[in-house]
């Protein structure tokens, strides 16, 4: 096996689980960086034993380099580490941004960095329970030629599964993992919090297997998963939720027109709903916008902007 000393720059949750892992496959982490609490807590948790030093430090002390930042910092920390000498030529610098391809890194690359994009398609908590999360993992690489093996056997020994996605992909690629699991919490914590209102004693609870199947035909079956009042046609059952849902969760209101409207369109298109019980249903989600009690926008613009 090939024995490698790794450096973690950002000891978030993501950093210190990756290095975990990586230290469970036999790897040497020489270093990690980390300022807040949070982040010392982890390395003491996580990464018992390992250094926590400044960036430049960690840079100049390993032979992979983990830049676990922030999307917006990693421009600036990858110059950074380049303009102060601490990245050399042959050592490989490897970010886990979605949302970023190669050019970001390419003060590193400059002074002759091997650069590599990696990033997991997953959740992370910063704990243990991540460990095991990461078998089966899909990772998001985007390398050269040069650097294609090393980007593998970083996946291999994080228990995950590569996925090679161009350069100019790496953003619409982020997009969806984005829209999927993050709109996905939203959605889910609205759907509580509108259970909890109709007096729901344990909204989690109920919603668990419900969302459970749905999830698990989803993506099975993609838009043949679609039931309910909608796809069914069912419009005075569409005129009765948006009724409660307004009077009674109406914080709700806009992410369940705007989640109706975008159902209603793939069943049209998919011939499940005819169009004139589609174009009822719209006519009622409409309308439904357009007399939202005024006093519920002007309470969410005032939170938007506290």
């Amino acid at each position: 096996m090939t024995h490698l000393r790794v450096g973690v720059v950002g000891a978030g949750r993501v950093g210190s689980v990756l290095a975990a892992r990586l230290r469970d496959a036999g790897h040497e982490i020489v270093a990690a960086a980390g300022d807040s609490d949070a982040s010392l807590g982890r390395i003491a948790d996580l990464l018992p034993g390992v250094a926590n030093l400044k960036p430049s430090a960690v840079a100049r002390a390993c032979d992979v380099l983990l830049l676990t930042v922030p999307d917006d910092m990693l421009g600036n920390v990858a110059q950074v580490l380049a303009a102060s000498g601490a990245l050399r030529e042959g050592q490989y610098v490897v970010h886990t941004s979605g949302r970023h391809g190669l050019d970001v890194l390419a003060p590193a690359a400059a002074v002759g960095a091997r650069v590599v994009a990696m990033h997991p398609a997953m959740t992370f908590t910063g704990t243990t329970v991540d460990l095991e999360r990461l078998s089966g993992c899909v990772f998001g690489l985007t390398a050269g030629p040069d650097e294609r093996a090393l980007a593998e056997l970083l996946v291999a020994d994080l228990g995950g599964r590569a996925m090679w996605v161009p350069e100019e992909m790496r953003t619409l690629y982020h997009a969806g993992l984005a829209h999927g699991a993050n709109h996905l919490v939203t959605l889910v914590t609205e759907a509580m919090e509108i259970l909890a209102a109709a007096g729901a004693d344990d909204p989690a609870g109920t919603l668990r297997p419900l969302l459970s199947a749905a999830l698990d035909n989803a993506l099975t079956h993609g838009d043949a998963a679609l039931t309910g009042p909608i796809v069914r046609g069912d419009v005075n059952t569409v005129r009765a939720h948006l009724v409660d849902v307004t009077r009674n969760a109406p914080q709700t209101l806009p992410s369940y027109v705007a989640m109706a409207r975008a159902t209603l369109d793939r069943a049209v298109a998919d011939g499940r709903l005819m169009p004139l019980r589609a174009v009822r249903i719209s006519d009622l989600l409409d309308r439904a916008v357009a007399e939202r009690p005024r006093h519920v926008e002007g309470e969410q613009r005032h939170t938007r902007t506290r």
